[in-house]
C-alpha cells in the first residue's frame, strides 16, 4: 500500500516570521518528495528477486528506503511541531526534571539548531525510555536518532526549510521556529508515550 501525505498540521499562513511559501514549499516539495520517493522505493523492493538479487542493490535500496522513511516521519513531526503553544501537563513537569525547566530546554535546542546553521540535518526533542528522560539530539541525513528514542518536536535544518525566507541566516530562522513552536502538540505525543 503507498504511502500518502498527511495533511498538512499547521496553518501555512499563521506562522510568524516564516512565509505561508516557505512552509507550502516545504510541505509540497520535500516532505511531498520524500513520500514520493519513498513509494517508488517501496516498488522496486516488491519487485525484487530476493534469493537472486545481488546484495549491492538490496544494500543499496535498504539504506535508501530508510532514509526516505525518516525524511518522511522527520517532516511529519516537523510541521506538527509548527503552531505556538505552551507545553503542559507531564512534558511541562519533565521540561522541569529532565533540564531545569522549558527556558533552559530551549535555550539548548536553539543553540543546537543555530550550531547547525549552514549545515544540514535535524534538532529533535526526544524521548528516550532506556533512560527515562527527554533529550535533545542531532539527526543527520535522516538516519540518525537515538536509538530507540521517539521524536516529539523536530527542527529541520536542511536548508530548504529556511533559505528561501532567511538566506542565509540560519539563527534568524531558528528564533522563529522557537517562536512557533507548537509544544502542545509535543505535550500530547509525550502524554501518549508516558501514558501520562
Amino acid at each position: 500500500m503507498p504511502y500518502e501525505l498527511k495533511p498538512l498540521a499547521c496553518d501555512p499562513g499563521a506562522i510568524a516570521g516564516m512565509s505561508e511559501k516557505i512552509i507550502v514549499s516545504h510541505y509540497e516539495n520535500n516532505y511531498g518528495g520524500a513520500v514520493k520517493r519513498l513509494n517508488a522505493i517501496e516498488a522496486q523492493l516488491a519487485a525484487l528477486d530476493w534469493p537472486a538479487a545481488p546484495v549491492f542493490a538490496i544494500n543499496g535500496l535498504k539504506r535508501e528506503q530508510m532514509v526516505a522513511m525518516n525524511s518522511m516521519l522527520l517532516h511529519e513531526v516537523f510541521f506538527d511541531s509548527l503552531g505556538a503553544s505552551q507545553a503542559s501537563g507531564a512534558l511541562a513537569a519533565r521540561f522541569d526534571t529532565d533540564f531545569g525547566g522549558v527556558d533552559k530546554w530551549a535555550a539548548q535546542f536553539a543553540a543546537m539548531g543555530k550550531a547547525l546553521g549552514g549545515g544540514s540535518g535535524w534538532v529533535l526533542l526526544a524521548w528516550s525510555p532506556r533512560d527515562g528522560r527527554l533529550i535533545n539530539t542531532w539527526a543527520a541525513d535522516h538516519t540518525g536518532n537515538l536509538a530507540g528514542a521517539t521524536p516529539l518536536l523536530a527542527l529541520d535544518m536542511y536548508e530548504h526549510s529556511y533559505h528561501m525566507d532567511f538566506g542565509a541566516k540560519a539563527g534568524a530562522y531558528v528564533d522563529a521556529f522557537m517562536n512557533n513552536a507548537n509544544l502542545a502538540a509535543a505535550s500530547r505525543k509525550f502524554a501518549a508515550l508516558a501514558g501520562a
